[in-house]
């Protein structure tokens, strides 16, 4: 039997096929002489249900750190805890605007081909999160959102509600690593948009929760302890997830003026083009006139969709 490594190795010779083989090789290489890899998640890849090899990734040590958006986070969350209530709808390029709002009167809410219910995820999740955000409210302590959910995992929150198998949650195995998650822009999510209502509403205090500063801070510090390993920068997506981190470089080497490595791998899976001034679709030469980059930094960049890209590349790396 043919395996996906195999496959690749034979028939993705030219164009999008070639980068996204050569991307895979050059990942594989990059861990091989012993860097690390940095990956950032934007767009709806929780929902892709991507965790079902990124958990996998993770678990075998391909995978060092975490940036993604609020949205991300919490859809993992959502998937775990609420799969069986989710809905598929194929046809979704054809609904009509009432067939839309019937489905939000079933609180449905629709992520391109797929719907997130809102009673059994959402709301499931923000009961859990109140007692810990009230907890730190009282304690005067603020935490980061992902440790908010690493909390709640940790402590079986949600255990009881789980629909699908465990080893499938990226989050889950993030948590059971420890993994470092950065969460940019977390308040432009529907978790983060409860915290806002329920500070608003005086049910939990502002000062629970720490910003985007704060993971920039902690980004910079987990930067300098490991970039002398070689760090790896795998961009899934564009937007924040992806913006927000690399940008980490030129700041403690132009702003900190301290001596660090560029980072010394990079691929980007996305479907965005250079126009327009489109800094996601930015190839990766001009990430170097900005110091994120060197020139001899390993560059690969794949214009795909990443639901597709990217589970064939961990295969290749898992070696499947």
């Amino acid at each position: 039997m043919t395996t996906i490594t195999q496959f690749i190795d034979k028939h993705y010779l030219h164009f999008n096929a070639a980068s996204l083989r050569d991307a895979a090789v050059g990942y594989n290489k990059h861990l091989a002489n012993g860097g690390k890899m940095f990956m950032t998640l934007a767009g709806a890849m929780s929902t892709a249900e991507l965790g079902i090899i990124l958990a996998d990734m993770i678990r075998a040590g391909k995978v060092h750190a975490i940036t993604c958006t609020g949205a991300n986070l919490e859809e993992d969350v959502y998937n775990l805890i609420a799969h069986d209530f989710y809905e598929r709808i194929p046809d979704y390029r054809s609904l009509k605007p009432d067939e839309e709002e019937a489905l939000l009167e079933r609180g449905l809410n629709r992520v391109t081909d797929t719907c997130i219910p809102e009673d059994e995820a959402i709301r499931r999740l923000e009961g859990a999160l109140m007692r810990v955000w009230e907890r730190a409210s009282k304690e005067k302590k603020g935490r980061l959102p992902h440790e908010f959910i690493y909390e709640i995992l940790r402590e079986g929150d949600l255990k009881q509600y789980y629909q699908i198998d465990p080893k499938n949650s990226w989050l889950l195995a993030a948590c059971e690593k420890d993994l470092p998650i950065f969460v940019p822009g977390w308040e432009d999510s529907t978790c983060g948009n409860i915290f806002s209502a329920r500070v608003m509403e005086g049910k939990i205090a502002r000062e629970a929760l720490k910003s985007g500063i704060d993971y920039m801070i902690n980004l910079a510090g987990w930067y300098q302890e490991n970039h002398k390993a070689s760090i790896g920068f795998f961009q899934i997506g564009g937007g924040i997830a992806g913006d927000f981190p690399i940008c980490v470089v030129p700041m403690l080497e132009q702003d900190l003026e301290l001596d660090v490595n560029r980072w010394g791998y990079f691929c980007q899976i996305s479907d965005s083009t250079t126009s327009y001034g489109s800094y996601s679709g930015a190839v990766p030469n001009e990430k170097i006139t900005w110091g994120k980059l060197s020139g001899h930094t390993p560059k690969f960049i794949i214009e795909s969709d990443a639901t597709i890209v990217a589970p064939l590349i961990f295969a290749y790396v898992l070696g499947r």
